[in-house]
């Protein structure tokens, strides 16, 4: 049976509160430009906003004049989003504290995981936002989902816990020897 090939995140739609609670944290927290609106073509009730991530991609937020901002984090069952990571530069990154802070957002601190450094918070309906930034880049030709993946391997051949600097420098180094060698690896 044939696979339904995706190749990449189109877009992403988030049930919002009201549009200006969107457009503040979409537009002025997380620096994402607001690029349209419309109606919910699905329902007549809301609109719905269009904003750029970054990498041309859109995360779009059903609004609704109706409803009111409800911070408490949203339901952790099985189905359900537990949180949104966005890739940020190493220089946003090291402002991410000083910045959330200025603006008296809560958030978790820098967080360790090995191949990135995370830092999350919440937006003002309690869906977890994380910010991440990778450790290391791709050597040229390759994607960071290509290294991690042979990072992976390496990780599991050797019976660590978690990538660490260690995998990611070894499968850097192999993925540039077998693009030199000829191998399509």
């Amino acid at each position: 049976m044939h696979k339904l090939q995706v190749q990449g995140v189109h877009h992403i739609t988030l049930n919002g509160a009201d549009r200006q609670t969107s457009i503040d944290f979409w537009e002025a927290v997380l620096g994402m430009p607001f690029i349209f609106e419309q109606p919910n073509l699905d329902n007549p009730d809301e609109g719905h906003l269009y904003f750029d991530p970054g990498d041309g991609r859109l995360i779009t937020i059903f609004t609704n004049e109706a409803r009111k901002p409800d911070p408490r984090p949203t339901a952790r069952e099985p189905g359900n989003v537990h949180h949104i990571a966005f890739n940020v530069s190493r220089a946003v990154f090291a402002q991410a504290v000083d910045r959330l802070d200025a603006r008296g957002i809560s958030h978790s601190g820098p967080k360790d995981r090995g191949f990135m450094d995370s830092i999350y918070f919440r937006d003002p309906l309690g869906l977890l936002i994380e910010l991440a930034c990778y450790r290391f880049e791709p050597p040229t030709g390759h994607t960071h989902a290509e290294v991690l993946a042979e990072a992976h391997r390496i990780r599991v051949s050797r019976g660590d816990r978690a990538i660490a600097d260690i995998h990611l420098a070894d499968a850097i180094e192999r993925l540039v020897e077998a693009r030199h060698n000829g191998d399509s690896s």
